[in-house]
């Protein structure tokens, strides 16, 4: 599974990052998160607001910082 935060790196950015990695490790999943800070690849995941999470490129929410057991929640399905 690959999760990718998009954001420029604001303090809501961060926020999401920190909380992916808390509930990745909280549901015992195998995945790769990583940040896409760069404005063209957000781009083309068509995100106007930021943060955002795609998970195996498909966006899941943006706009918004979700919780861990938010997180943990969209993870488990």
């Amino acid at each position: 599974m690959k999760i990718e935060v998009l954001g420029t790196g604001c303090a809501k950015c961060k926020t999401l990052y920190d909380n992916v990695r808390q509930a990745v490790e909280e549901s015992g999943i195998s995945a790769e998160v990583v940040k896409v800070e760069d404005i063209p690849s957000i781009m083309k995941f068509g995100v106007m607001s930021t943060p955002a999470l795609a998970i195996d490129g498909q966006v899941k929410f943006s706009g918004r910082v979700a919780t861990v057991a938010e997180l943990v929640g969209i993870l488990g399905r």
